[in-house]
């Protein structure tokens, strides 16, 4: 490239930074307050209004017939994807594999599989996200490789390899870990994480879930000098997976992507149950990454916000895994699949609130002001919203009202927004079957668009897809919600409309529980920003229910969601009533 081609480029790349920073998108005005981010928090100002749409890309729209969802399929959606008013795609993994655990095994991280398309594909898709001022975040399996990656196959030739310390080669199984189970959330090593192998280097791998997925080596916590393998994380091999990790992020990020969600970010660095080791890594990553990128997200899959938040992680989750998590929120009972828990939102209202609250508030009082907690409507590795008998479309209000009403950053999994079922009885598909008693298959189905032959997502025989169609011939489709002026998917519009035009149910939002935690039903939370203030009112449970709250002016109280005969407000003295009727949402702007 030329000085004068080299100046040139740089003036676009200016040029671009300063449009994205003024403005929030790519083509559109900014939304309220999303200039400027005055809370504290270093995300990119952009995050603040972030409304991310997670994609399982083989499961959206098959643009070839060949029964499996790709990139050209994506970008013939965007303009539906646009209309929710989600801002920010996530996409599980795009890069190759053998797919023996639905893409988190990969063979090569710079290069988009096939099956979904090219790294031309993908750029388009994100050109073309841009123009209608939607962002692009792909996955970033940090941990592990698939055992056929190119890698991995040179470094079980010998020790001298180029590859050879990306991995962990233990010559025995010490007897300290022997009858112990790994820990995947926390890195902990146990004796199914050695992996019998017969080659040149070493009798065993480390492994991260599945045999398939050795795992990269970012060092030990607390190496033992007598164990050869257990590297220090500053020792040659682990500085250069670091390095190598920095490489991918940038190929990807010069290409237009805005950020990455980071799989499994807590277990990189093996035996750190305090996390020290974990967090140092994750800080020297992200310093780079946000000096060299300052407009893009970094989102972990931690579980433990506070922890990430120390990372440098921009949005941490709080679902299924580890201590901090919603399973007594929203696990309902399915079938054989997924294990039984009493949920908050069940029609039966026999849930309580003491647990996730509890863990919640720690969270949230322990990064606000730093970062984000999101809590997915699901995601392609639990049960969807539609699950058990949580299966009306006035339940699946209630839930997502909790959802799109709630602080931190919300995602929505493809389908929720149109109350697609967790399908129970599907066979393993690419490692869905984790465990016996939990098949995530059911929350990778097509995703449902129409009337017409699989439900509009592919034209292939029926038998070729990646998964079946759901066969209930009431099933949900985006044509029939997309008319329907009570749908799910035109509630969730109307929702994120109004999440959109106000600070008090912004991500930075002030939130505070309000009813007894102790006499769960109804659920009753005050989201507030200076003087604008929302009543949130939740009864997800077929039982009238009525509190009594303290502190609150409801004379000026306004419904802004949810019809009249769904419940009222009185004040008595300084006290305010709160009736709601059974299965019932509604917010007031007070």
């Amino acid at each position: 490239m030329t000085i004068k081609a080299k100046i040139n480029k740089l003036g676009i790349m200016v040029a671009t930074a300063i449009l994205f920073a003024t403005t929030g998108s790519y083509a559109e005005s900014p939304t309220p307050n999303d200039t400027e981010n005055h809370s504290g928090n270093t995300s990119p100002a952009w995050v603040k209004s972030a409304v991310f749409y997670q994609i399982h890309p083989q499961s959206y729209k098959d643009s070839n017939g060949d029964g499996i969802g790709d990139i050209q399929g994506v970008i013939e959606k965007l303009d539906y994807i646009k209309s929710i008013g989600v801002n920010t795609l996530w996409f599980n993994p795009l890069f190759t594999s053998p797919f023996k655990d639905a893409g988190y095994d990969i063979t090569d991280f710079y290069q988009v599989d096939p099956r979904y398309g090219s790294n031309s594909d993908l750029v388009m898709l994100i050109n073309e996200a841009h123009k209608r001022g939607l962002r692009v975040c792909l996955d970033l399996v940090a941990g592990h490789t698939s055992d056929q990656s190119a890698w991995f196959q040179q470094a079980k030739e010998g020790k001298d390899q180029r590859y050879s310390d990306y991995y962990i080669w233990p010559d025995r199984i010490p007897d300290d870990v022997k009858g112990k189970e790994k820990d995947q959330v926390g890195g902990t090593i146990g004796e199914d994480s050695f992996v019998k192998i017969q080659h040149a280097h070493s009798p065993y791998f480390i492994k991260n879930y599945y045999a398939s997925q050795p795992a990269l080596n970012y060092g030990y916590a607390h190496p033992n000098p007598a164990h050869a393998w257990e590297q220090p994380v500053d020792a040659p091999g682990p500085m250069a997976v670091r390095r190598e990790l920095k490489n991918i992020i940038a190929f990807w990020m010069d290409k237009g992507v805005d950020g990455f969600r980071v799989d499994m970010a807590s277990s990189i660095v093996k035996n750190d149950p305090e996390k020290v080791e974990t967090i140092k890594v994750w800080q020297d990553i992200s310093s780079w990454y946000h000096h060299q990128y300052p407009q893009a997200v970094l989102i972990s899959e931690w579980s433990n916000p506070k922890e990430s938040s120390a990372g440098g992680f921009n949005i941490d989750f709080m679902m299924h895994i580890g201590k901090y998590n919603y399973t007594s929120l929203f696990f309902n009972r399915v079938g054989g699949e997924f294990e039984p828990t009493v949920s908050y939102f069940a029609k039966d209202g026999k849930g309580q609130l003491a647990e996730w609250y509890k863990l919640y508030s720690e969270q949230y009082n322990a990064t606000k002001g730093k970062s984000y907690i999101s809590m997915p409507t699901s995601n392609h590795d639990i049960q969807r919203l539609n699950a058990g008998d949580r299966d009306s479309v006035d339940q699946l209000k209630v839930a997502m009202t909790f959802f799109l009403t709630m602080p931190g950053t919300p995602f929505i999994y493809y389908g929720d927004e149109i109350g697609m079922r967790f399908q129970t009885g599907l066979w393993n598909k690419e490692g869905s079957q984790g465990r016996a008693t939990k098949n995530r298959a059911g929350s990778r189905t097509p995703m449902q668009w129409d009337s017409s032959g699989n439900a509009g997502f592919s034209s292939a025989d029926a038998w070729n897809l990646y998964l079946p169609i759901d066969k209930d011939p009431n099933r949900p489709t985006v044509a029939k919600e997309d008319k329907d002026p009570n749908s799910l998917l035109n509630y969730t519009r109307e929702l994120l409309k109004l999440r959109g035009a106000s600070n008090a149910l912004s991500a930075d939002g002030d939130w505070k529980l309000i009813s007894d935690v102790n006499k769960p039903y109804p659920m009753v939370y005050l989201r507030s920003a200076g003087n604008e203030r929302y009543l949130v009112v939740l009864n997800p449970s077929e039982n009238s229910v009525s509190t009594t709250v303290e502190g609150i002016d409801i004379s000026h109280a306004a419904r802004v969601v949810g019809k009249e005969e769904q419940g009222q407000l009185s004040q008595k003295q300084q006290s305010t009533l709160i009736d709601v009727k059974p299965i019932s949402a509604l917010v007031y702007k007070l």
